[in-house]
């Protein structure tokens, strides 16, 4: 028989800390080369929950360092995973997560992720930070062109005061050039 949960039991499933890490993996299986991809993230260990992409009201940023010495081997952890894989030679991949923050910490934040072929780091990361704070912005009611590029609506964001802080964390590689399965993964971990 199932345990229902109670509103105290809910409420303490919400996150108190995240943190964002990322990886690359290269093997002639494409499962392995997600599982090396996840052991240069450091979450290898754990059992992960993809979950939707809400950054918890009071939810505090933590270093990628402090984050992995929280974890234990067979946790059941709850992240935001982005990840993709070729073994096309130098086809260019990329998976990313972006963060935009309220400035009120009672408000939730967004996480976006995206993964996909042929953008740079530097487009892939304004991508998944533009995704995130407009969805952020469009539920705090901030009136913007969405046909503007990202820089005048990110200009537009911070001058509301309602946004706090953007970020992105991505991780982009070539195909492995003899055709090895090569997977990126990025991922916004939470911690109970």
């Amino acid at each position: 028989m199932g345990r229902i949960l109670d509103g105290n039991t809910a409420a303490s499933m919400a996150p108190k800390d995240i943190f964002f890490t990322r990886g690359v993996g290269k093997h002639r299986t494409r499962l392995q080369s997600f599982e090396v991809a996840l052991r240069n993230a450091g979450i290898e260990k754990c059992n992960l929950v993809r979950v939707s992409s809400i950054f918890p009201p009071e939810c505090r940023i933590i270093s990628r360092r402090r984050g992995l010495s929280r974890l234990e081997p067979g946790q059941v952890t709850f992240c935001v995973l982005a990840e993709i894989s070729t073994d096309e030679p130098n086809r260019l991949i990329g998976a990313g997560i972006g963060l935009a923050v309220p400035a009120a910490g009672s408000n939730y934040g967004y996480i976006s992720e995206h993964h996909g072929f042929g953008m740079t780091r530097t487009r892939l990361s304004d991508f998944v930070e533009d995704m995130a704070a407009t969805m952020l912005a469009t539920t705090l009611g901030i009136e913007f062109d969405p046909d503007k590029a990202y820089d005048e609506r990110r200009e537009i964001y911070k001058m509301s005061g309602k946004i706090v802080r953007t970020q992105a964390t991505v991780q982009t590689a070539e195909g492995d050039k003899n055709g090895l399965w090569t997977t990126v993964l990025a991922a916004a971990v939470f911690l109970m």
